[in-house]
């Protein structure tokens, strides 16, 4: 049976000429007011945005009893805000989750498209396999959801990039060059998301091909939180409260 779409709200759109781009409404850190209670102003002109697709489908095995994924950042679960900045971006946004609603909450409320992954436990491919279907021809921009140092002005940076080079996988990297996350795969490599096994991700799709990088400041790009020392060291580096 095939992943499971449960649309939360329904995204507000705006036309520039032939083309329909998402509406952008003020998603902040203090603003969770949904998609559709205005017109969207157009905010981009030149090709149309990726889907955004936050992997969270995983499970937290190596933070011993306790969800990386609901930790507190800001006041909030880990998973929110990612998915808060995200929709910043204006670009249509979906959530993988497993099939146990223990996360659904985090994101109550937020215009973003829920897809269930029936089996997550199979490693991350299975999220990109869930994702390929709903694509709809569109480049896809792939988030992992345990990465609190990735803004949305890194998501905009990215997309930005990539529009001056649509056809070509863009990567984001470190400030040194260390490839890390997010990546936007182009719309031709998305089909081949089904082919994917096991635990590797995309990787065995950018094998060959030409990836271009972005650096971001510092190490954000490879900074994910999966164990309990990780969420420790990176409070005490940011004064993040728990």
């Amino acid at each position: 049976m095939g992943p499971a779409v449960k649309p939360l709200l329904q995204l507000s759109r705006c036309h520039s000429g032939n083309v329909q781009w998402p509406g952008q409404f003020p998603f902040g850190l203090h603003n969770d007011a949904p998609f559709g209670t205005a017109q969207a102003p157009c905010p981009m002109t030149a090709s149309a945005l990726p889907v955004i697709a936050i992997l969270a489908a995983g499970g937290s095995t190596r933070m011993r009893g306790r969800d990386k994924l609901r930790e507190t950042v800001g006041g909030m679960p880990l998973l929110r805000l990612v998915a808060r900045r995200a929709l910043e971006t204006g670009a249509p946004v979906l959530v993988t989750l497993p099939e146990a609603r223990s996360r659904d909450d985090a994101l109550e409320g937020l215009a973003v498209d829920l897809v269930r992954v029936p089996d997550a436990d199979t490693g991350m491919a299975a999220s990109f396999r869930a994702i390929a279907p709903l694509a709809d021809g569109r480049a896809v921009m792939v988030v992992l959801a345990d990465m609190p140092d990735i803004t949305a002005a890194d998501m905009r940076a990215l997309i930005a990039q990539w529009q001056g080079a649509p056809d070509t996988p863009l990567r984001a990297a470190t400030a040194g060059g260390q490839p890390g996350q997010p990546v936007i795969f182009p719309a031709s490599l998305v089909p081949r998301f089904a082919e994917l096994q096991g635990d590797a991700g995309g990787r065995a799709l950018l094998s060959g091909q030409k990836v271009e990088l972005l650096p971001l400041a510092g190490d954000r790009a490879v900074t994910d939180l999966d164990t309990p020392e990780a969420w420790d060291a990176w409070r005490a580096r940011t004064g993040q409260p728990r």
